[in-house]
């Protein structure tokens, strides 16, 4: 036997990213997904929680109630969820979205981030 269920979800206006290139093109969520979890794997952050990351982010992009968001906007955003949910995916998020060019970048990098963890 067999069930059919659908999911619906509102239509909302078109995005488009702003790249560092200057070209643009429509926001994904999938694509934004997926770079999350490369972020997480092998860590311990649930599937939900990458989700969740996800429609935050969206959320925070749709509220800025522009047509247009840079690329830059949303890795900032991204940057701040998983700082506070793994430290690990944060980084790596960090490395490829900052394209550390060395281990001084790298080091920098994990100095604020402990100097984040201190404030708190």
């Amino acid at each position: 036997m067999f069930r059919f269920t659908t999911f619906e979800r509102i239509e909302q206006s078109a995005i488009l990213v702003v790249k560092k290139n200057g070209n643009r093109e429509e926001f994904n969520r999938e694509k934004l997904l997926r770079g999350i979890r490369r972020a997480c794997e092998k860590r311990p952050v649930a599937a939900e929680a990458q989700e969740n990351i996800v429609s935050k982010v969206e959320y925070k992009i749709r509220d800025l109630g522009s047509s247009e968001v840079s690329s830059t906007k949303i890795g900032e955003y991204v940057m701040e969820e998983l700082a506070e949910l793994d430290d690990v995916a944060y980084i790596r998020f960090a490395s490829v979205y900052r394209q550390f060019k060395d281990i001084g970048v790298f080091m920098q990098e994990m100095q604020q981030l402990e100097k984040k963890r201190k404030e708190q």
